[in-house]
């Protein structure tokens, strides 16, 4: 297959407009100035793009972007790489809660054009989404419950 240059350019446009949302999200609800979280913000937009990019590059492999993604990020900020004291300081400028409110407003938008395939799922969806809650919900706790345990937290 190959790249597709002006979805990428779509995609591109679209992650900048929302870059732009979090960086006044942020200020207004954390008062985190613009300028000093624009470097970060570039740097997460990279990071994006380049995951969806590598997940058009490769469509066999059935990884999703936001894994490309979160090890891309993985790779950049272990500690003996050069680029993590770089990537890590611009980085925590950027509020992981302020990136929180565009993403959920996208989702939704996302869902509400997909009404009418919930309507088809009808009673179901509510067992399946209390199940995947659940098992997400309680996945988590044991995990931060093994690892406050070994630091003897708790």
């Amino acid at each position: 297959m190959g790249l597709d240059t002006e979805k990428t350019l779509n995609q591109l446009i679209i992650m900048l407009f929302v870059g732009v949302l979090i960086l006044i999200g942020q200020w207004v609800g954390y008062g985190i100035p613009i300028m000093n979280a624009i470097p970060g913000m570039l740097i997460v937009i990279a990071i994006c793009m380049a995951s969806l990019i590598i997940k058009d590059l490769l469509p066999n492999l059935k990884f999703p972007a936001f894994a490309w993604a979160s090890l891309i990020g993985l790779i950049l900020c272990m500690p003996f790489m050069p680029t993590a004291e770089t990537v890590l300081r611009f980085t925590k400028e950027v509020n992981f809660l302020g990136t929180t409110t565009p993403i959920l407003a996208i989702a939704g938008i996302s869902v509400g054009n997909r009404i009418d395939e919930f309507k088809r799922l009808s009673w179901r969806i509510v067992i399946i989404s209390f199940v995947v809650f659940a098992g997400t919900f309680f996945g988590s706790a044991i995990i931060a419950h093994i690892v406050l345990k070994i630091q003897g937290i708790i």
